[in-house]
This record gives C-alpha cells, sequence and structure tokens, in this order.
C-alpha cells in the first residue's frame, strides 16, 4: 500500500511538467493527455518491479512522447512524419525574460503551459478550468466544486475550450511581454484556484493535496518575478503565504478542520507569516487596491493576533466592506457577516446572510455558518434543520465533522449556560 501511495504521489507531482512537455511536443492537448495516461499505466507496471526512476517527470515525459509518436506514425502510415524539429526540440529554450530568471538556467514547460491555457481566444471560465484541468490534473469534479457548478456543465466547458483552442490554431509558445500582461490576471486566478485544492484538503486527502498549495506558491513567485511593479501579484502571494503559513495548525491528529480561534498559533510559520505581510505592505504604497490585495490585508489581521481575542473585528469589516465594494459577491457578503457577528452579535450577521441563501443554496459554508447564528440566538429547531442541510452539501467527511464539530460545541456551550 506504501508503495502505490510513493507512485500516486509521484505521478501527480510530475503531472505539469509532464504534460506541458509532452502539449510543447505534439501541439495537441488530447494527444497530451492521452500520452501522459499511457505513460502513467506503464509506470504502474514497471515501477513496483524495477523500482522508481531517478526523474520520474523525465522518465514519464520519454515514455509519452514514445507513445505519441507511435501513435502518429500508425495514424499517418500513408504520410510521412513532420520534421523533427516540429515535432520536438530538447534544447528548446524559454523566452529570453524567463531565461534570465535564474541566470540563464531557467527552464519550466508548466509557466508557458499557464499562459498557454489563459489565452484571450477563450472565455474567462474556460481559461481557468482548462487549465485546472491540463495543468494540475484536478478532476472535473473537483473543478465544478471550486465554480459551484454541476459536474455535467463543467465537463462540457472543458470539452469547448479544447475545441476551441484546437478550431483556433493557437500556438502553444511562450507568449511575448504584452500577452503575459494580457493573460496574467487569469492565471493568477488559476493558481489561486489551485492553491486551494490543497489549501482545504483534510482528512486522508491533507497529505496528498499539499503539493498543490506548495506549487501555486512556487508559481507565483515566478510571475512575481516577471511583473515585479504588479501589486495584485504581490497581494496574491502575500495571501497565499499567509494562509499556508496556517496550515501546520489547520487539522488535527485525525486529519480534521480544527477552527481559527482553536488553533494553536504557535505552530503558525512566523517566517513564512513575515513574508506574507511585508508583501503586504508593499502592494498597498502602490495605491491600486485589488482583491487578492484586501483579501490578503484580511488575512494579515488574523495573522497578527496572538490569541482570538485580540483579532481586530473592526478592521477586518472594513476591509470586508472595501471588498464588496470592488468585487460583489455573496461569498464575500457572507464573510463580513463573521465579522459583523463577531462586532455587533449574530442576529445583525443574521439579517446579512438571510437574503443570500437563494445565491448560495449550494453552498456548504452558508448553511454552516446560518447554522451557528441561530443555535447562538437560540432557535436550536431551526438550527438542526440547516445543519443537516449543510451537511447533505458537505463534499467530504471531514467537511461533515466540521459541522458536527460546531454542533458538539454549541450543545456543550448551551449545556454549561443552563447548568449555570
Amino acid at each position: 500500500m506504501a508503495e502505490i501511495a510513493w507512485i500516486h504521489a509521484a505521478l501527480t507531482s510530475a503531472r505539469p511538467q509532464a504534460i506541458s512537455a509532452l502539449l510543447r511536443y505534439f501541439r495537441d492537448l488530447d494527444i497530451a493527455e492521452e500520452a501522459y495516461q499511457e505513460a502513467c499505466l506503464r509506470a504502474l507496471k514497471t515501477w513496483p518491479q524495477n523500482g522508481p526512476p531517478r526523474d520520474p517527470a523525465a522518465w514519464l515525459i520519454f515514455v509519452g512522447r514514445n507513445v505519441a509518436l507511435d501513435q502518429v506514425r500508425r495514424q499517418k502510415k500513408q504520410e510521412a512524419l513532420p520534421d523533427e524539429d516540429r515535432l520536438s526540440d530538447l534544447g528548446d529554450a524559454e523566452s529570453e525574460v524567463a531565461e534570465r530568471l535564474d541566470g540563464g538556467h531557467y527552464r519550466d514547460d508548466i509557466l508557458r503551459l499557464l499562459f498557454i491555457c489563459c489565452h484571450p481566444d477563450l472565455p474567462s471560465t474556460q481559461q481557468v478550468a482548462l487549465a485546472l484541468r491540463i495543468v494540475s490534473g484536478l478532476s472535473v469534479r473537483q473543478i465544478a466544486r471550486a465554480f459551484l457548478v454541476g459536474e455535467s456543465a463543467m465537463e462540457q466547458r472543458i470539452t469547448r475550450a479544447k475545441a476551441r483552442v484546437a478550431a483556433a490554431h493557437v500556438p502553444f509558445e511562450t507568449p511575448g511581454p504584452i500577452e503575459r500582461a494580457e493573460r496574467l490576471a487569469a492565471v493568477a486566478a488559476m493558481l489561486y484556484l489551485v492553491f486551494n485544492e490543497g489549501y482545504s484538503a483534510s482528512g486522508a486527502e491533507a497529505d496528498r493535496r499539499r503539493p498543490f498549495s506548495e506549487e501555486a506558491i512556487r508559481l507565483m513567485r515566478l510571475l512575481l518575478r516577471l511583473f515585479p511593479t504588479e501589486p495584485e501579484i504581490m497581494g496574491l502571494l502575500a495571501l497565499m503565504l499567509l494562509q499556508h503559513a496556517r496550515a501546520p495548525a489547520r487539522l488535527d491528529a485525525d486529519g480534521q478542520i480544527v477552527l481559527l480561534d482553536d488553533q494553536d498559533r504557535t505552530l503558525w510559520d512566523r517566517e513564512m507569516i513575515a513574508e506574507g505581510l511585508a508583501l503586504v505592505d508593499k502592494a498597498m504604497r502602490h495605491r491600486r487596491p485589488g482583491p487578492y490585495q484586501v483579501q490578503a490585508a484580511i488575512a494579515g489581521v488574523h495573522s497578527r493576533a496572538a490569541r482570538p481575542g485580540e483579532t481586530d473585528w473592526a478592521q477586518i469589516d472594513i476591509l470586508y466592506a472595501t471588498l464588496e465594494h470592488i468585487q460583489p459577491s455573496p461569498v464575500i457578503t457572507l464573510n463580513r457577516a463573521v465579522a459583523v457577528a463577531k462586532l455587533r452579535g449574530p442576529e445583525a450577521a443574521l439579517a446579512m446572510v438571510e437574503p443570500l441563501e437563494q445565491q448560495l443554496s449550494g453552498y456548504f459554508y452558508f448553511f454552516g455558518f446560518k447554522g451557528w447564528l441561530l443555535m447562538q440566538l437560540g432557535r436550536d429547531r431551526e438550527a438542526r434543520t440547516i445543519f443537516d442541510r449543510a451537511i447533505a452539501l458537505a463534499g467530504s467527511a471531514s467537511e461533515a465533522a466540521h459541522i458536527r464539530q460546531h454542533i458538539d460545541r454549541l450543545m456543550r456551550e448551551s449545556g454549561q449556560a443552563a447548568a449555570g
């Protein structure tokens, strides 16, 4: 079992590099994906017998490339293959800017692929969905959950994106400086979704999906080096760092979610927090506030509090109000209501969230928070009904346990109050 787990982890972490290299070779999304899948099947057969390769990604690229070449030859028996330099060039260099990033030795097909998937010929929702599927290998179900849509709708969205890329003959090359700037917002949005796929994992999934967060942070650092004066890129990297710094305290020994107020803050990575806070301050000095900068500032307020009681909820309320103005969203209003509950009580917060129910009818956290507010107000019967809806929407056993944790905690508090 441990051997299979290692192989699965190796295949998951190698996927972005392998897919992007195969796409560079063959200029076809479907061929690249199929070649990678075939290489994975061969890895499952040979690695347990022969042991792990020194470089799993290089092994998968080599095997996948040979598989795809064989397929191309079978499909085109009656015509000559294109010249080798049209299929592959192992010495192919990145753009001049990217080459300079690591002293002339930088080679990262993944970053190239991020910008390709975020091509302006694709609608923004298709850009992000395609990049999540192709670059990060998230399942259609995972992507659908991230977008709060059904699986079939997301499957169609990804299929349409692939078809549009093929029909438009999108060049699989590193875009120039102007094109990179135009696609930057979509790339940033995609990386944040990838980060959250790792950060939000719990239970047995937490260790397996942690590389998503680490990879998103690595790529954000590269983006910041490409766009060193872009405050929103500073803000997004800061947000990732401030959230990731709390990761050691987010789960208990059983992999269950630990609420922010209950976390052991001595486990937070203070060096990472310091880096994130410095980036927030640097971004704000540009005086061009954006959603990522404001979210990072909110995370920074939480990170500065040594104890839950020291959290500056008034500042968080102001920041969420700013975020609502910049980027109106029912989810942002829901988050602001948490601060309102702390400042003005559960009744004021409930008045804020009740109008959101139709828009957030499929959102697990809405019902979890609403149930918590109802229990705070002593409306236990209504709260139980809402909590049942939350548990029905839970995407994992850990999310369901998170709701039960709320119930148990509030039941204990209610019992203590009654005893007093």
